[in-house]
């Protein structure tokens, strides 16, 4: 099935899809590109007019069924084009409020008859009453009322007679808002440069917000023109999507301004809408296309643009010859905000980011950093094509397009920086970190119904792992089972009932996988050959109340090998099959799911899991580093589904001793943070201590000897990452020398506060060991250094490090800087708050913080500035205990009248999680403590 956006029977529907379509991601995204550009009409913008600054109160009627209680917009009116002009004021007026005020002109189509209009508008007084010009031979009817409704974010007018299909008319609106520090729709961000505080005004459409800042049609198939004029004060620069195509210096009102029009946008969704004034500069190049990269006046001058701009270029040509669409605008933009609530933003033509996700210095920045900064501007950047050119009709489906934004971004940075082999962290970022998830009963299918997703709480709660990261990990089954350059191509056979490879159609294999939540584990018993699946559950006794038409059955591509060797891929189409060359004899081996390209698990039968175990104990590198990560993955969550034993879990880390690459050590350490969790106040915290001390130890050296006793860097990307590991590992283990290293680096900064010692890579890990080994003396000076630091990601690691004391009166004072945003920015609270939970001493302390304050914070602070989801997933993570989960109940129940907003699911997930703590605990301690004990010695 498919809606929205149709080009032929032969070729698949691309960007507004639903369902099995969805699969056939970029098919013909050139013959899209011709239409979308054949609509792009250019209109020449209207002359803006100036604003007053007077308001009035609008009357909000009681609830009825009327269509304005509905939270959809009714299909009666279609955009064409607005014409907006904004005034944002970058002073308090008398009153101490920051204001913008600004007036649209929209023209739509009648497209039903009808006598009443519904546009979106919240947060907004207008100043004026609205007017309605007909542009067609008809004149308009008259207003009969208008009213603001606040629930469902309307502006209303009742008119006294009906609009004519297929006229066009002009709906004018004069406003005043407030420039609200809230990081939602226009809103304003404060920073300190050479002593003086400077504000900014910026903005934050997506996913609801546009509404907030000028009367729009504010749903993402509601596409239009938009024409957009800024006044703002001399000395100050406007940019928005389009480029500057007049700046004019006048006097308005008395107050002497620069009044700043824009190139009309191409035919967009209004929550790609942005507008930003500052002093900002930037730094530029001209290739095929206009490159400028904006920031604080320092941080440009520092060289911290720099790496963003030479990456910009060559990721933007990666992705007009992957789409073989050129880049659709006449310049890109991308500009890094003090505050910011996400990462980053694709709006087109001015992709906006936090500091430290554009921010690199090579001399205070790590490699991760580096990383960072470059997998995120190829997910935004990838967005300028699918997600901007060709659009979602409707929230539902936001995995197809954030899903595919963060696969491709693997490919974007992997074309900028080939040495890094990025492409295989999507393993440990993506696909481990969704498993996590999309094992719970409480997960959800990547594509939901329309009339699910109504509200603005619950169009942000799907921006969640799912959309992003189960969707990453599906089309990359996708394109592995299709092949690269055929998944590029689209399947002229898309619509056919099959290929050489496939065993039925794309559409029948992905609507298992798009459109019921989860995913199978995949047994092999290699003494039978039998090939079996089950929808894998953490809990496999939770109840799972969503139904599912597929009866939790999915069409799973199975590659294989048996002794190193791999053999002739084959599919499993049902409950049960038997392969017979699956069979094994002797000495040899079977493993499943090479890779790890498909989207399931694996279990093997007991005798198999131990010739595997042998293989890696003899010679690990006989398998691939992705499967030997996979493996122990694989193993942890199995024993945690009580698939296997916790004991076999555990043997599958004792390789470990010999191996230095990092997807296994990390994917290993990621599994038994979860043993620290659950048992780092039990009497299995010591021997486990013991344990890990062991396996560390050989890597420490590893480490120490390759970079001459610390004294230079590793030569691979992920080395590096596993240099820090075994610095950070050996540390918290106690392994002799680490503690007494890290704190000498931290001591001889301290010393000299201006010249740090210490290797931007192993900052984060040096900061945290130096910081909890210490006491209010190094907290202290932490807290300075980051009041100190010239670029976010510096910073960033100082906020964490500070959280790692095991002073916990520190740790209380900590955690009230979260609610006073002159010490913590309100994008960072979230951050703040997790990460002290993270820290053994810290974790009632966090839990207590949320509950006495949950209320302010979600009031006060709102939608724009908390991740709820994130930190209630975060402060509940290690709970195990029937007092937690008695405190978990009653903390739902009391704050039902507040509500969880984007929470609300991960409140649930964190039930269900405890309550499978518990029982897993309650199961496995006793195991656990006597494996660790005995391998210990």
């Amino acid at each position: 099935m498919a809606k929205g956006f149709f080009i032929s029977k032969t070729v698949a529907v691309v960007g507004i899809v639903v369902g099995a379509a969805a699969v056939a991601t970029i098919i013909a995204l050139s013959v899209l590109y011709s239409q979308e550009k054949a609509k792009n009409n250019e209109v020449k913008p209207s002359e803006g007019t100036t604003t007053t600054t007077t308001t009035t109160a609008a009357p909000t009627p009681a609830p009825s069924n009327e269509p304005w209680d509905s939270y959809r917009l009714p299909d009666t009116l279609l955009p064409d084009t607005y014409d907006v002009t904004l005034w944002p004021r970058l002073k308090p007026d008398d009153r101490g409020i920051y204001i913008f005020t600004g007036n649209s002109s929209v023209v739509f189509r009648c497209v039903k008859e009808t006598d009443l209009i519904l546009i979106h508008s919240n947060k907004l007084n207008l100043t004026a009453a609205p007017t309605l010009t007909a542009l067609g031979s008809t004149p308009a009817p008259t207003i009969k009322t208008h009213w603001m409704q606040v629930t469902t974010q309307y502006l209303v007018i009742q008119l006294n007679d009906n609009l004519k299909v297929g006229e066009s008319y002009e709906l004018f609106t004069d406003f005043l808002g407030e420039l609200a520090d809230d990081l939602s729709g226009f809103y304003r961000s404060v920073y300190q440069e050479d002593g003086q505080e400077k504000v900014v005004a910026t903005s934050q459409m997506h996913p609801t917000h546009a509404r907030k800042t000028f009367p729009c049609f504010d749903e993402p198939a509601m596409k239009a023109v938009f024409h957009i004029t800024v006044l703002h004060e001399r000395g100050t620069v406007a940019l928005s999507n389009g480029i500057e195509i007049e700046t004019v210096n006048t006097t308005v009102d008395g107050t002497a301004v620069t009044i700043t029009r824009f190139e009309p946008t191409p035919r967009m969704s209004s929550y790609l809408l942005a507008l930003v004034v500052s002093d900002f500069t930037n730094v530029q190049s001209i290739q095929s296309t206009l490159i400028r990269i904006w920031a604080r006046r320092k941080a440009v001058a520092d060289g911290h643009c720099a790496y963003a701009l030479n990456l910009t270029g060559p990721v933007l040509q990666f992705f007009e010859d992957y789409y073989k669409v050129p880049y659709p605008l006449s310049k890109s933009d991308q500009i890094a905000l003090p505050d910011f609530y996400f990462g980053a933003m694709e709006n087109w033509g001015l992709v906006t980011y936090r500091e430290t996700n554009l921010f690199y210095d090579p001399l205070i920045s790590s490699n991760a950093n580096q990383e960072q900064t470059a997998t995120i501007i190829a997910h935004e950047l990838a967005h300028m094509w699918f997600g901007n050119l060709v659009t979602l009709k409707w929230w539902n489906e936001v995995w197809l397009n954030e899903g595919f934004s963060t696969y491709v971004s693997y490919l974007g940075a992997d074309y900028a920086e080939p040495t890094w082999n990025v492409k295989d962290l999507i393993i440990l970022d993506d696909v481990h970190r969704v498993f996590a998830v999309d094992a719970l009963a409480s997960s959800r299918p990547l594509s939901s119904k329309e009339e699910d997703i109504t509200r603005p709480e619950q169009i942000s709660e799907v921006f969640d792992t799912i959309s992003y990261s189960k969707g990453a990990s599906v089309l990359r089954m996708l394109s592995d089972f299709l092949t690269e350059p055929v998944f590029l191509q689209g399947l002229k056979a898309v619509d056919s009932h099959g290929t050489a490879l496939l065993p039925t159609t794309v559409g029948e294999i992905m609507d298992r996988w798009v459109l019921q939540m989860g995913f199978p584990v995949v047994t092999i018993n290699t003494a039978t050959g039998q090939l079996s699946q089950k929808h894998f559950l953490l809990d496999a006794e939770s109840a799972v109340d969503t139904p599912s038409q597929f009866d939790y059955e999915w069409i799973v591509p199975v590659n294989w090998m048996k002794s190193g060797v791999e053999q002739t891929p084959v599919w499993l189409l049902e409950r049960s099959a038997f392969h017979s060359e699956m069979r094994t004899v002797g000495g040899d081996w079977v493993l499943l799911n090479l890779n790890l390209t498909g989207y399931y698990r694996v279990n093997y039968d007991a005798e198999n899991w131990e010739r595997i175990l042998n293989q890696l104990n003899s010679y690990h590198q006989a398998v691939s580093v992705i499967n030997r990560a996979q493996i122990v993955d694989d193993a942890f969550n199995l024993a945690r589904a009580k698939m296997i034993p916790v004991s076999l879990a555990l043997n599958t880390t004792k390789f470990l001793a010999q191996e230095t690459a990092y997807l296994p050590w990390q994917s290993a350490l990621n599994n038994l943070d979860y043993f620290y969790l659950m048992f780092d106040q039990t009497d299995v915290y010591e021997s486990m201590q013991a344990y890990l001390r062991k396996q560390v130890t050989p890597l420490f050296e590893h480490f120490r000897n390759i970079t001459a006793d610390w004294t230079d860097v590793p030569d691979g990307h992920t080395d590096q990452y596993n240099q820090v590991n075994a610095i950070r590992v050996a540390c918290s283990t106690g392994v002799d020398g680490c503690q007494n290293l890290t704190a000498e680096w931290f001591t001889q900064w301290m010393q000299h506060p201006a010249q740090n010692p210490i290797h931007p890579n192993l900052r984060s890990t040096v900061y945290c060991s130096a910081v909890a080994a210490g006491g209010a003396k190094e907290w202290d000076f932490a807290w300075e250094m980051l009041h100190t630091a010239s670029i976010a990601s510096e910073a960033e690691k100082l906020m964490s490090a500070l959280a790692c004391t095991k002073d916990t009166g520190l740790l209380e004072r900590y955690l009230t800087f979260t609610l006073d945003p002159a010490k913590i920015r309100k994008q960072d609270a979230t951050s703040v708050i997790v990460q002290v939970a993270g820290n053994v001493e810290g974790r009632s302390l966090a839990w207590d913080f949320i509950t006495l304050n949950w209320r302010y914070i979600f009031t006060e602070y709102g939608v724009g500035s908390f991740s709820f989801a994130k930190l209630i997933s975060g402060v509940t993570r290690t709970f195990c205990t029937q007092r937690q989960l008695d405190q978990l109940l009653q903390f739902k129940e009391q704050n039902a009248d507040v509500g969880f907003g984007s929470a609300s699911s991960a409140l649930d997930q964190a039930i269900e999680r405890t309550r499978a703590n518990m029982e897993w605990v309650s199961e496995n301690q006793s195991e656990v403590r006597d494996w660790f004990r005995a391998e210990a010695a």
